[in-house]
């Protein structure tokens, strides 16, 4: 049997892939979590053989709890089919990436590739980052706007990330100018919709 751990903020969505996979008589769900930060523990206690994340979660994003169980086989399962969370997926070692408008046999089957030792990626979704490249932010500026995402003015942005007016500025500056953005608030938009931040 393969063991898989399902993790989902939604409990809808978190029961009916735990309810499709476990119809699939080579695989078990042997946990079900709801926060990105229960993951760890749940990892050790049930030792899945696939880990399977969103991306947005409470207490830790996917990307991050996929970070930090590198060597571990993780899916993020999400309905951000964007290319720059594609591309930090890829940097944090996971060994699928499928959005959740695909079928449930491709799922299951996504699975079984990953177990075998197969990197399985949607392909819609890579040719889309092929065609969009890696994020022109540096980890500063995506820093940066993530704080600006929440409407702070610079000086809280400056006294967040322990940094001065000026050098805030500076930082929004470029992050506009890379996105092709007219504001701040449109860098934010770009920046989001394609998974930079």
């Amino acid at each position: 049997m393969i063991r898989v751990l399902i993790a989902d903020d939604q409990d809808l969505v978190r029961g009916g892939l735990a309810a499709l996979l476990s119809l699939e008589d080579d695989i078990e769900v042997v946990a079900e979590v709801g926060r990105g930060d229960e993951v760890a523990a749940a990892t050790r206690e049930h030792a899945p053989d696939v880990i399977l994340l969103d991306i947005e979660m409470p207490g830790m994003s996917g990307l991050a709890v996929a970070e930090q169980l590198r060597g571990h086989r993780v899916v993020i399962v999400t309905t951000f089919g964007r290319p720059g969370y594609l591309s930090r997926a890829l940097d944090a070692g996971v060994a699928g990436y499928v959005v959740k408008d695909a079928p449930a046999a491709e799922l299951a089957a996504t699975v079984r590739r990953v177990l075998a030792g197969e990197r399985v990626i949607d392909p819609r979704l890579a040719v889309t980052a092929l065609t969009t490249g890696p994020s022109p932010l540096t980890q500063r500026e995506a820093e940066v706007l993530r704080v600006a995402a929440g409407e702070a003015t610079v000086a809280d942005i400056a006294r967040r990330l322990f940094l001065t007016e000026g050098t805030v500025r500076n930082y929004l500056s470029a992050a506009i100018g890379k996105t092709g953005a007219r504001n701040r608030a449109e860098a934010v938009r770009v920046a989001e919709s394609r998974g930079w931040l």
